[in-house]
């Protein structure tokens, strides 16, 4: 792995508060609201700079924290560069970290490993920009660069805490390594470096996952978690435990974990009523769901639509429509936007149970309240549409869900592709067949099988099929 891990006294460095005071200035307000290509952040402030206004550390985060929850990270990346060249402003160690997250998020990971090495010295820079960048490295699921990274933090002295142990065990468990994770375990116990909870639920969650481990090698780990005086078992690692417990099929454990976990909820973060309110509902528990759903209500704060997802799919799974229908009733009333990803788990409720005329009163009432049908919508009414065979619907919502698709990655199934096909052949649509089969050879999408249907239909027509065998050669595809 990273051999054994040379060890450094921990550095401490301030971190600095960033302040919430509302800046008032015109400049400011520019920034925050800058779409287009006028001036850019570092002109503005220039400009404000130049006119005898100086610009505080404090407001200059501020608007950064402002343009990052919005979003806009390449104006946040504009106003980190900045603040780096001025002279007059002390570009902390948390600063470049942020920034070293901005550059990834803008161009990449290339770039952000050029920047990573221009840190070289500055040790304390270098300490904080190193976990972006392997957080950056785990996302893209880059096992040999991260590594290669640990490696060189060992050699920096740079492992002293958990947290490049658990982006590791993130990113072995991303790509199935369950193994590995013990290993990294193994050298943290050897190395004295301290586990913190993260540590014992990504253990656990491995041990679960690896054929060798299972229930057994779960229970072992959660047993050393609770000798363990340093961490406190709380909520997330009850639901990893009962999560374990579920899969095997041990109900009755499962059962008496998430009710201990239930007591250790944190009142004011609704994150754990969630993960209990899935867990229930994979036991078929339909009270705890509901339980847990109005038990999350008391948490302040608006209930957000990934909430109402989550609660509405795990109703949907336990079949309780009439449920679902009063917890979305429920968001149509509070939402402010219209976000057709709640609607969507209603829709495939009433579509996977046969209820095609409900399905399409839900669609209308969604296009009437302006929300903006994405590919799932389409996706999940051409399930409906193609099983009761209303064929004409179906090649509306396929041609619909071909406009969308330019801007996403889903792709439609096989079967829902070859049931209008063969919709088309069956109804001697040969005009219609053929502009089906151009735009999904165009998004390629067209088969083997695809292109076979559509020159039956020329042959039974006796109609020239050259354009199809050259659209076949493009797709490399041959009749075998």
């Amino acid at each position: 792995m990273y051999s054994r891990i040379r060890l450094v006294a921990k550095s401490s460095f301030s971190t600095t508060r960033l302040l919430s005071s509302v800046a008032s200035t015109d400049t400011l307000e520019e920034i925050l609201r800058k779409n287009g290509p006028r001036l850019s952040v570092p002109s503005l402030l220039q400009q404000r700079v130049d006119s005898g206004h100086p610009v505080t550390l404090s407001e200059l985060r501020f608007i950064s924290k402002r343009l990052i929850r919005s979003n806009r990270h390449d104006l946040a990346l504009q106003m980190m560069e900045w603040m780096e060249t001025r002279k007059d402003v002390h570009f902390s160690a948390e600063d470049t970290a942020l920034k070293l997250e901005l550059i990834i998020k803008n161009h990449g990971l290339k770039r952000a490993e050029e920047y990573f090495e221009q840190l070289r010295s500055s040790s304390v820079s270098l300490k904080a920009a190193y976990l972006p960048l392997l957080r950056g490295y785990v996302k893209g699921r880059l096992v040999k660069e991260a590594e290669a990274l640990m490696e060189k933090l060992n050699e920096l002295g740079f492992l002293v805490t958990p947290h490049p142990f658990n982006e590791m065990m993130k990113l072995y468990e991303a790509t199935r390594q369950y193994e590995k994770v013990a290993m990294v375990i193994a050298l943290m116990k050897r190395n004295k470096i301290p586990r913190n909870v993260l540590s014992y639920n990504l253990w656990m969650n491995a041990c679960g996952c690896e054929a060798s481990g299972g229930v057994g090698g779960v229970e072992s780990v959660y047993g050393e978690m609770v000798g363990d005086k340093s961490v406190e078992v709380g909520w997330s690692s009850l639901c990893t435990l009962g999560s374990v417990y579920v899969k095997f099929g041990f109900v009755d454990k499962a059962k008496l974990v998430l009710e201990s976990a239930e007591k250790k909820l944190n009142r004011s973060n609704r994150l754990g009523y969630f993960f209990l309110i899935t867990l229930y509902a994979s036991l078929g528990d339909k009270k705890g769901v509901v339980r847990l759903w109005e038990g999350s209500k008391s948490v302040s704060g608006r209930m957000t639509c990934a909430n109402y997802i989550c609660v509405l799919s795990s109703l949907v799974k336990l079949g309780d429509l009439a449920e679902a229908e009063r917890v979305f009733e429920e968001w149509e009333e509070n939402c402010c936007n219209y976000d057709v990803r709640v609607s969507n788990v209603l829709l495939g409720g009433y579509v996977r149970n046969g209820l095609i005329r409900e399905a399409e009163s839900l669609h209308n009432r969604v296009l009437e309240r302006g929300g903006k049908p994405n590919y799932k919508t389409w996706e999940i009414l051409m399930e409906g549409w193609v099983k009761c065979q209303s064929m004409e619907k179906a090649i509306d919502a396929m041609h619909k869900a071909f406009e969308l698709m330019k801007g996403c990655h889903w792709r439609p199934t096989q079967r829902i592709v070859m049931a209008i096909a063969e919709y088309f052949e069956k109804e001697e649509m040969i005009k219609e067949a053929n502009t089906y089969v151009r735009d999904l050879h165009r998004l390629g999408l067209a088969s083997l099988s695809l292109y076979r249907l559509l020159l039956r239909m020329h042959e039974h027509v006796q109609r020239p099929a050259s354009h199809i065998y050259d659209m076949m050669k493009l797709d490399n595809i041959q009749i075998g």
